[in-house]
């Protein structure tokens, strides 16, 4: 098996049985703020299409390029498809005129057998509204010889069945830095800011890490990251000077993240590097020789304003086919597009429990205030007598607008991701507004809504520290076993880096979600407990 990275997630994987290309992006992504570190535009992107298998893992920008499906990939590919409840992947895959499905069950091991031969393969889609937009997943192949564990940037809360359908994993690729917009568009102080970029920082790590030591596989490839941001505004953003507060850590900070714990096996790779396996054996060939590989971390902030230079006029003309900021009030658009929405949901309405508000800027002034009333279930102007909201949002009337203009269904995989806009809040993370604005379609809302009025069985019972739990997580059921680390009377899963209070069960980072817990008898929880109970 030969695997080479075609930058960022992506893959093309050479089988005697066929080829798999995995998650190809080349074009900028989420209004021009995201490019995939190291360049790969140089890469030969017709012979990388000609593929017989293609898999999207879900349909994030930074992994589903429509502009490079449409162009440089072979529409006779069959199309890997992961078990999604609700069908926009393959809806979006067809309209670029896919039409080979092969359609996979959730974590059940496959034999697709094609013109060249046979792959077993499984996919493990994840399903629950903060997975992706509404999915995201991870795939698993071997062609009898060697096995690869493709985990891009999903996150998994059962492994298990990995090691039960295929056994050894020869080479384990995933996700190991930061893609989100947490915490710098936050109002808030740069030593707060710092500090929750640093715990940011160091737990992606720790849960890559996590992930890494549960599969056991004998070669490890850092991937799904980091982007590498070009524009002015954002440049802040990029890692170019080993900052520990920095959530965009690069490929060799987390190889040695993982020498630091003893753990071998660690593979370098850039657009075009491949790794030959055999057996227990790996020869990686790089694109560029060995010293200019190196020169493109060592000397990161030369690499990134030499692209930047490049780059300009791409970013320049997406700049171009945005929307323009000035016209008409945007009040009654946005009140046509959420109201219905909203008035659908009960659970994520409910769950949200407050007033929203959305400030609209143009040339970075605020010339318009809308406020999401999600107990009211309404869309209305700002009132007189509101000063302050627990939520809100400072966006550019220009943003607004192209979502508006190009009928986009989730705000999460365009506006939020840009990292072009401003945030605060008043108390904890809200996980149910987050999972509104990505689900701003009937078909969306209806499936999120129902997901969480089903509830999850929470009756397995494990015993951490000096604690005895429920065994998953109240968030997105990870095995606490396996994810939960205590520090005193917090409770850390580090697969999403939610906390919770041991001694009151109480969720610190969002509302609701409480977890059910007790100290074991004799145990310093169960002091610690009574001395506060006595206080």
């Amino acid at each position: 098996m030969q695997v080479t990275s075609v930058g960022h997630a992506g893959f093309h994987i050479q089988t005697g049985a066929g080829s798999i290309l995995c998650d190809p992006w080349v074009n900028p992504a989420y209004f021009a703020s995201w490019f995939p570190f190291p360049d790969n535009t140089g890469l030969n992107w017709a012979a990388l299409g000609d593929c017989d298998y293609l898999y999207v893992s879900h349909l994030h920008k930074d992994h589903f390029d429509p502009q490079l499906l449409r162009e440089h990939v072979n529409k006779d590919a069959t199309v890997l498809l992961p078990a999604y409840p609700v069908p926009d992947l393959k809806r979006e895959l067809e309209a670029l005129g896919f039409h080979k499905f092969y359609e996979t069950e959730d974590s059940v091991k496959h034999t697709v057998t094609g013109p060249k031969g046979v792959l077993d393969i499984m996919i493990i889609a994840l399903r629950a509204p903060a997975d992706g937009p509404l999915g995201d997943s991870a795939l698993v192949v071997s062609d009898g010889t060697t096995t690869a564990f493709n985990m891009n940037d999903a996150r998994p809360v059962d492994l298990d069945v990995v090691g039960e359908n295929f056994g050894r994993i020869d080479v384990h690729m995933l996700q190991y830095s930061g893609a989100i917009w947490y915490p710098w568009v936050y109002e808030m102080s740069e030593r707060t800011q710092r500090a929750h970029g640093e715990q940011k920082r160091q737990r992606q790590m720790d849960r890559a890490r996590s992930y890494v030591e549960t599969v056991g596989a004998l070669h490890v490839i850092p991937s799904a990251g980091p982007p590498v941001f070009l524009d002015d505004d954002l440049r802040f953003l990029n890692d170019d000077a080993g900052d520990p507060a920095n959530i965009f850590p690069d490929q060799t900070v987390f190889l040695g993240e993982l020498e630091k714990h003893g753990i071998d096996g660690g593979i370098l790779m850039i657009p075009g590097t491949t790794a030959e396996f055999d057996h227990d054996s790996v020869t990686v060939t790089h694109p560029i020789p060995d010293s200019q590989v190196q020169k493109i971390f060592t000397d990161k902030a030369a690499y990134i304003e030499d692209m930047a230079t490049r780059m300009a006029p791409v970013i320049a003309a997406e700049k171009a086919a945005w929307a323009p900021a000035a016209g008409e009030s945007l009040y009654e658009p946005l009140r046509a597009l959420f109201e219905p929405i909203m008035k659908q949901t009960d659970q994520i309405s409910e769950g949200i429990g407050y007033p929203v508000a959305l400030q609209m800027t143009e040339d970075g002034e605020i010339v318009e205030t809308v406020v999401l009333d999600f107990p009211e279930r309404t869309v209305r102007p700002r009132k007189e007598v509101e000063r302050r909201f627990r939520y809100g949002f400072t966006m550019d009337r220009s943003l607004v607008r192209t979502v508006l203009r190009d009928d986009e269904p989730d705000w999460v995989n365009s506006i939020f991701l840009s990292i072009r806009f401003r945030t605060w809040r008043i108390g904890g993370y809200n996980e149910y507004l987050y999972t509104f604005f990505k689900c701003l379609t009937d078909e969306r809302i209806a499936y999120a809504d129902g997901w969480f009025a089903e509830g999850k069985d929470d009756s397995d019972t494990i015993e951490l520290g000096d604690w005895q739990m429920q065994r998953r997580c109240p968030h997105l059921k990870a095995d606490l076993s396996k994810f939960g680390v205590i520090e005193g009377t917090t409770l850390t899963c580090n697969m999403h880096g939610w906390q919770w209070d041991l001694e009151t069960g109480r969720c610190k980072t969002s509302r609701g979600h409480e977890l059910r817990c007790a100290p074991l008898e004799g145990g310093q929880g169960a002091e610690d407990s009574a001395e506060n109970a006595a206080d």
